[in-house]
């Protein structure tokens, strides 16, 4: 028996040409070069603006390439970001427990 791979192709909704088709967001048509899949791509951009836009907590980085003074200091700063949090955390809570 051959071993033969499965292709997928999929319509260009531009041209009405079928293209191959790797089931990616940022597959374009052969013929014309149009997205075969303009919703996945548009929700694919979507997704990566939410993730973008989300309002977390930001410590500092302490990198590789960091070493001695500089990541003694970092070391510092994000330990009383965290503490500075855990703080936080625990009078919200101490709020809410008081609150009911």
């Amino acid at each position: 028996m051959a071993d033969k791979k499965m292709v997928s192709t999929k319509k260009c909704p531009a041209c009405q040409q079928w293209s191959h088709w790797q089931q990616l967001a940022t597959d374009r048509c052969e013929h014309c070069g149009a997205l075969l899949d303009p919703r996945a791509h548009a929700d694919a951009q979507q997704r990566v603006a939410q993730e973008q836009q989300k309002g977390g907590i930001e410590l500092i980085e302490i990198g590789p390439e960091d070493k001695g003074l500089v990541w003694f200091f970092k070391t510092i700063i994000r330990s009383g970001q965290l503490l500075f949090i855990a703080i936080l955390g625990f009078i919200v809570w101490l709020v809410t427990a008081i609150a009911g």
